[in-house]
Formats: C-alpha cells, structure tokens, sequence
C-alpha cells in the first residue's frame, strides 16, 4: 500500500486518501490533461533545443 505525506500535518496517508483523517487537510485534484500538456511542452522544448 502507497503511502503519501499530508502537507498539514505531516502524517503518512493512504495514497488514494482526498482528505486527511487526522488534519482535515483537503488535497488538490489535478485534471489529467493537465499532465499532458505539461509532457508536450517538455517535448517541443527539447525539440527546440535541439534544432536550434
């Protein structure tokens, strides 16, 4: 089982977990394409670089 560490109250939590048990500290959503749009910009960088 992963483990992750609350920001509020530095307790290790269920990776899965969305709020903490102990603080209540509730942890951000991330979109999923906001991942990938964070991978192509690494991408067209390098590319960039390399062309350059």
């Amino acid at each position: 089982m992963n483990k992750k560490e609350c920001p509020g109250c530095a307790m290790n939590i269920d990776v899965e977990e969305r709020i903490c048990p102990i603080c209540s500290y509730e942890f951000p959503r991330q979109a999923p394409w906001l991942q990938w749009v964070a991978v192509l910009l690494v991408v067209v960088m390098f590319l960039i670089l390399v062309f350059i």
